[in-house]
C-alpha cells in the first residue's frame, strides 16, 4: 500500500505527481527545485541560495512524512553546470553528517524544469 505525502510547506506539484510516496517504510520523493512554497517564485539569486531552497523544500517533505535528513539513504542531484558542483556540495553537505551521509549520484544535465540550475530527489527509510 502507498501513502501520498504532500505539504504546503514545499512547492505544490506542477504536474501529475505528488511530492512523495511512502510505501512500507520507504519514502520516495519527487525532485525538488528552488520554488519558494509561499510565492511559487524561483529562488535563483545565487547557486547557494537556490540549493538552500531546494534542501529546505526537501526538509519540509521529509518532515511531513515524519522523517529528517537522518532517514535519507540515497539522493540524486541533477545540475545544469558541473562547474557549480563545489558550491552545491557545500550547501548540501550542511544538511548531513558526513559519517552517515546517504549514497548519492550527481549528474550534469542539459536542462531542468523551469531551466533551474539544480534539482534533488531522495529516498528515505524509517
Amino acid at each position: 500500500m502507498k501513502k501520498i505525502i504532500n505539504t504546503s510547506n514545499a512547492p505544490a506539484p506542477i504536474g501529475p505527481y505528488n511530492q512523495a510516496v511512502l510505501t512500507g517504510n520507504t519514502l520516495y520523493t519527487s525532485g525538488q527545485i528552488a520554488l519558494d512554497p509561499n510565492t511559487m517564485e524561483l529562488v535563483t539569486d545565487t547557486i547557494e541560495a537556490e540549493t538552500t531552497q531546494v534542501m529546505e523544500n526537501m526538509k519540509a517533505v521529509l518532515a511531513e512524512a515524519g522523517m529528517t535528513f537522518n532517514n535519507v539513504v540515497k539522493t540524486s542531484i541533477f545540475i545544469s553546470d558541473m562547474n557549480d558542483f563545489a558550491k552545491i556540495n557545500s550547501v548540501y553537505s550542511a544538511y548531513f553528517d558526513e559519517a552517515t551521509a546517504p549514497a548519492r549520484e550527481t549528474v550534469e544535465v542539459a536542462n531542468l524544469p523551469k531551466f533551474v540550475n539544480v534539482e534533488i530527489s531522495m529516498v528515505a527509510v524509517i
